[in-house]
């Protein structure tokens, strides 16, 4: 899957490079698509990569959990609804793919671990559901750029919240759905025959996610206060 989406993103970008060429460099470029996003309504589809992080914060000051985060995928669907020349309201439902490596230092445990205590693989496949507020800029040219903010809610379908097993078990579980706040900004680039955006976000979950092990002095979870999402979204938006 992460091949298939780097393969399309380079067709797709190559295929805009002299329109962006043209859009940014030329003194009077053709205006292309101008009255797309006059539309009370359009839609549209995004394809991307991600970084999950952790953050933690603990009862008692020890040494910390280290997160070695991997590069995901992501991929859905967009619903802008205008309301106003410069303010739109936008619905991106999509599917999000992530991995993260927890390191736990051996000053955690009160015994001596094994190698395999000391790792916890999280995997995680959100079903990502924000509600955005994007605020444009006045067009110049082809180029369009905007800022977006807004809350979203996450079902986290590889969450393990109704297992009875624990990470005696070598079962890390979270919570299955979080709510989070988001912040970014990006560009809207007008081809002759459609509009690319991309944008750079960050997420921020509101809650603690961490559902703790059966024994409340577990090394795994027992010194810990909470446990949030942070996440960096790269997208790349087609209209």
């Amino acid at each position: 899957m992460k091949k298939r989406c780097s393969l399309i993103l380079l067709v797709c970008s190559m295929s805009i490079q002299a329109q962006f060429r043209e859009s940014i460099f030329s003194k009077n470029p053709v205006r292309h698509l101008e009255t797309w996003q006059q539309q009370p309504l359009y839609f549209g589809f995004f394809l991307g990569i991600n970084s999950y992080d952790f953050k933690f914060d603990y009862k008692n000051e020890i040494e910390d959990i280290q997160v070695q985060k991997t590069t995901g995928f992501n991929v859905g669907l967009v619903a802008d609804l205008r309301l106003q020349e410069y303010i739109n309201l936008r619905f991106e439902p999509g599917l999000y793919y992530t991995k993260r490596i927890l390191n736990y230092p051996t000053t955690h445990f009160s015994f001596v671990p094994k190698a395999s205590d000391t790792i916890r693989e999280v995997n995680s496949t959100y079903i990502h559901l924000p509600l955005l507020l994007k605020f444009s800029a006045l067009r110049t040219g082809n180029i369009r750029p905007f800022i977006l903010g807004g809350v979203s809610t996450t079902l986290n379908l590889s969450s393990n919240s109704k297992s009875t097993d624990d990470n005696l078990s070598q079962r890390f579980r979270v919570k299955a759905w979080s709510p989070n706040y988001e912040l970014g900004f990006g560009i809207d680039i007008f081809s002759e025959y459609f509009i690319f955006s991309p944008s750079i976000r960050g997420v921020f979950s509101l809650k603690d996610e961490l559902i703790r092990d059966n024994d409340p002095m577990s090394p795994w979870t027992g010194n810990i206060e909470s446990m949030r999402t942070r996440g960096l979204f790269i997208n790349f938006t087609f209209h």
